[in-house]
């Protein structure tokens, strides 16, 4: 099975091993993912204002591009996937925004694409129970905190991956590869996203409250879908930790990271190395390596 793939900028470049961990944790389980001949930035955010139909000009492209690919389009990142499925869905359900997005981007494209997570593919096209029988490695005895953050579900209407209050497609994935879910509060709580680049300070406070609910809840190890989350997380864990928390050296992974150590894929490949926080001690300490 190949599905369309668009892989974004980030996975291109800084968060390479999200991108190299996805691919070869398809393959083992059984599935292409085959990436876009022609992409380029999806613009990173969903424009607030409903005629600020400019900024969908860049998401739409890809749209287009991918829907003379396949049907299915497929992609990791959680910011991506937010932009492209709502653009997607303005697309498909506007007759007159559509008329002009397609004016801008000079091409006829419809909305009839299925815009879909990895996470779904896992779940709704290959089967956890599949991946539970790929498994190698089993992640047993660690406890995992699923971070969903704001963009992999929100707004729900036009998300629709899992329930917005009470989301388990993570869970089922770490039960599937072994490991322990850890259900923590702050787990769909927004982590200061795109404020990192301008007010650390907010971000230090966010990100903290998230990594403060979920080693309260007793997670030693947090996986997420989005490499900004992925870094303010990692990044204001250290601050947060040196001034009151009580806690550090909690690393913070991509899910694929964690689903192709399951999978048996070499430690060396999956780019733990470029993790603020070494999982080696945690793994070394539940005899998984």
């Amino acid at each position: 099975m190949k599905i369309p793939y668009y892989p974004g900028c980030t996975l291109n470049t800084v968060a390479k091993a999200f991108d190299s961990s996805a691919r070869d944790a398809a393959a083992t389980i059984g599935f292409e993912m085959k990436e876009l001949a022609q992409w380029n930035c999806c613009g990173a955010t969903f424009p607030l204002s409903p005629d600020n139909l400019i900024a969908l000009s860049a998401p739409a492209k890809v749209l287009s591009n991918a829907s003379k690919e396949g049907d299915t389009l497929t992609t990791l990142c959680s910011v991506c996937y937010n932009v492209l499925k709502r653009t997607n869905k303005v697309i498909r359900d506007s007759r007159e925004k559509r008329s002009t997005i397609n004016g801008f981007i000079e091409e006829e494209y419809d909305g009839s694409l299925n815009v879909i997570h990895y996470l779904e593919v896992l779940r709704d096209k290959i089967g956890f129970a599949r991946v539970k029988e790929a498994v190698k490695r089993p992640l047993k005895g660690i406890k995992a905190g699923a971070y969903y953050g704001c963009m992999l579900l929100r707004p729900f209407e036009d998300m629709g991956v899992d329930n917005a209050e009470k989301p388990t497609i993570f869970e089922d994935l770490i039960k599937a590869i072994g490991g322990e879910p850890v259900d923590f509060p702050n787990k769909i709580e927004c982590c200061g996203a795109h404020l990192a680049m301008n007010n650390e300070e907010v971000v230090t406070k966010l990100s903290g409250n998230v990594m403060t609910s979920a080693v309260g809840s007793g997670a030693e190890l947090i996986i997420t879908s989005c490499p900004l989350c992925q870094y303010n997380l990692e990044k204001s864990q250290g601050k947060v930790a040196g001034q009151n928390s009580g806690f550090s050296g909690v690393p913070v992974v991509y899910f694929t990271q964690a689903l192709g150590l399951a999978l048996g894929q070499p430690i060396e490949t999956l780019g733990f190395e470029k993790n603020v926080t070494d999982i080696m001690p945690l793994l070394k300490k539940k005899g998984i390596v």
